[in-house]
């Protein structure tokens, strides 16, 4: 599997069955279209959230908020495990 996708096993299926989804790591672009997308932060993150996963908004709405919390954790996880050099931030 490539190391700049993460599976999510969903606890509740949905759409049909749907088990889990893939993510990928997020881009600067990605941030900028998901700007465009919606007008409060839950709405930008949802689209964010689909784009990464290559699913509909109506996908990430239909997740069982626990299912959700995951996304947020491996999302989140992308963007804390980018290495940091010494003194790089002063």
């Amino acid at each position: 599997m490539n190391s700049n996708v993460t599976k999510i096993k969903l606890s509740f299926p949905i759409d049909g069955g749907v088990t889990e989804l893939m993510i990928r790591r997020p881009k600067v672009r990605d941030m900028l279209v998901a700007e465009k997308l919606g007008s409060t932060d839950a709405e930008r993150e949802i689209g964010m959230f689909a784009n990464l996963c290559e699913v509909e908004p109506a996908t990430i709405e239909g997740l069982d908020m626990a299912d959700y919390l995951k996304l947020q954790k491996v999302y989140s996880g992308f963007l804390s495990s980018v290495p940091v050099m010494p003194g790089a931030l002063a």
